[in-house]
């Protein structure tokens, strides 16, 4: 009796496996390689695997994509509508941009606005960055909005937290969002906190019937990290509000971070994605109009002389912005390439782009942690970067954890934000970044990077050729498994 259940039961997940990877050719049309990998999965862990599939593997559900194109409001819509705010036919066209004529281009056409007049300042660690951010929150006038992947419930959290609750009942329009898998270890009490005194709370993608053990978007996370604040300063970066990107955690100490402080016509970028994310979180619809009525877009003042461009992708598009914009800036690289990210998984559009700049003359730097903080995704990274160093790009393992997301091209453009070069935050996460052109600021960057240089270990094809048998073949695990996490 039992073995004729066993039966049943395997012949039934062995039906529905191959009704999953049908759908995936003809339906969701996937990538071959990661139709590939699920179809390993599948076929000798079928059991296991469509739980797998469940977990990870089901895409974003068509009405879920359509809710947040509906909510979506294009930057377009708003931004046209600011006095002082020009086309990019009509937009002052300085030299920097006509060298990135075409990139500039190519943003615009993904609903990107070359702004000008931005004053951009770094942050290389968490806690100069929480200072800035404090001060500049306790300084707040009309509107605070706050987005996070993680909103840890700890010393740095609880900092925030109190700002925040301090500036709702001053009166300040308060609203903060919250990844519901990034920020899984907060109790929802602390967010109440702010609910309680006045302020807005928008959790983004949470689980069924609020229990966090069944969230059947698992995959799909908000990995941005966005503040807004009176419609004329923004932050965004690779910090987030938890304490050991304050560099506290011992194991990962020094935390190696990116993050930037955008004062000027630039927060319009920033301001126009968190709308699109909350309208979705509460199902608002709050007519455009209101936005710039209300003072979430005041007029544009020069606070520098960088332009910028804010570019957001996600699961939500088929088109995914960042990673083809980034395509983009390396293959039109004339002399350098410097790329900083804790996880390197590229896919082969992307690992062509950066083979072709090799060949082209170019040189290709690409920095990660040497202390990872997730063993299995780095065990794939060590694979991808193994063949990079076979073609000649130079390899800088930074002595502590790096979560840095950096590309610097040439000497007049750069790109910081939440983006990492792998798969999971090209296609599955929501992610932002703000395109920089400005020589200015380049170069205070490549200063920074040649500092991270002398804080790193330059490894060749000999470091990975000496790996043990069992991590090579534990690399080539993962690098199959790297397409569908």
């Amino acid at each position: 009796m039992f073995g004729e259940i066993s039966k049943i039961v395997i012949t039934a997940v062995a039906c529905i496996n191959f009704l999953l990877l049908i759908g995936m050719v003809f339906l969701e049309r996937r990538k071959p390689e990661n139709i590939i990998a699920w179809l390993t999965i599948l076929t000798f862990l079928p059991i296991f695997g469509f739980l797998l599939y469940i977990i990870f593997g089901s895409g974003l559900s068509v009405r879920t994509r359509r809710m947040i194109k509906k909510k979506a409001v294009s930057e377009r819509d708003i931004i046209r509508n600011i006095d002082g705010i020009q086309t990019l036919d009509e937009a002052r066209i300085d030299d920097t941009l006509i060298e990135y004529r075409e990139l500039v281009s190519m943003c615009y056409a993904y609903g990107s606005y070359p702004l000008p007049g931005n004053d951009i300042k770094f942050f290389t660690n968490g806690l100069d960055k929480i200072e800035a951010l404090k001060k500049d929150l306790l300084n707040a006038k009309s509107s605070i909005n706050i987005e996070y992947y993680i909103f840890a419930c700890d010393k740095v959290g609880r900092e925030i937290m109190d700002i925040l609750c301090k500036k709702a009942k001053d009166g300040v329009d308060v609203k903060l969002i919250y990844d519901s898998i990034g920020s899984r270890k907060a109790p929802r009490r602390f967010f109440k906190k702010l609910q309680q005194v006045g302020g807005q709370v928008g959790e983004f993608f949470p689980p069924f019937m609020h229990m966090r053990l069944i969230n059947l978007k698992l995959n799909y996370r908000n990995h941005r990290k966005l503040v807004i604040i009176d419609g004329k300063i923004g932050y965004t970066g690779g910090v987030n509000i938890r304490d050991d990107h304050m560099s506290r955690d011992k194991k990962l100490k020094p935390w190696r971070d990116t993050h930037i402080r955008i004062e000027g016509s630039g927060v319009y970028g920033l301001q126009n994605i968190f709308l699109d994310d909350w309208r979705y979180c509460q199902n608002d619809n709050t007519p455009p109009r209101l936005y710039l009525e209300n003072g979430y877009f005041p007029s544009p003042t020069l606070c520098g002389d960088a332009t910028v461009q804010v570019l957001a992708s996600g699961p939500d598009s088929q088109v995914q912005r960042i990673k083809e914009t980034f395509v983009k800036m390396i293959v039109n690289a004339k002399n350098k390439v410097y790329i900083q990210t804790p996880y390197f998984i590229p896919d082969d559009v992307f690992f062509a782009s950066l083979r072709i700049a090799v060949k082209s003359g170019v040189d290709v730097r690409i920095m990660v942690p040497r202390k990872p903080d997730k063993k299995t995704v780095y065990l794939a990274t060590l694979s991808y970067l193994k063949e990079m160093a076979e073609i000649g790009v130079k390899i800088y393992l930074y002595k502590g954890f790096l979560h840095s997301k950096a590309l610097i091209i040439d000497d007049n453009l750069l790109s910081i934000g939440t983006c990492n070069m792998d798969n999971r935050s090209f296609a599955l996460n929501f992610e932002n970044t703000v395109m920089i052109y400005s020589k200015k600021l380049n170069q205070q960057y490549q200063e920074i990077f040649a500092e991270d240089v002398k804080n790193s270990v330059q490894v060749s094809t000999n470091f990975f050729q000496k790996k043990s048998f069992l991590t090579k073949m534990l690399q080539a695990i993962m690098r199959l498994l790297s397409s569908l996490f």
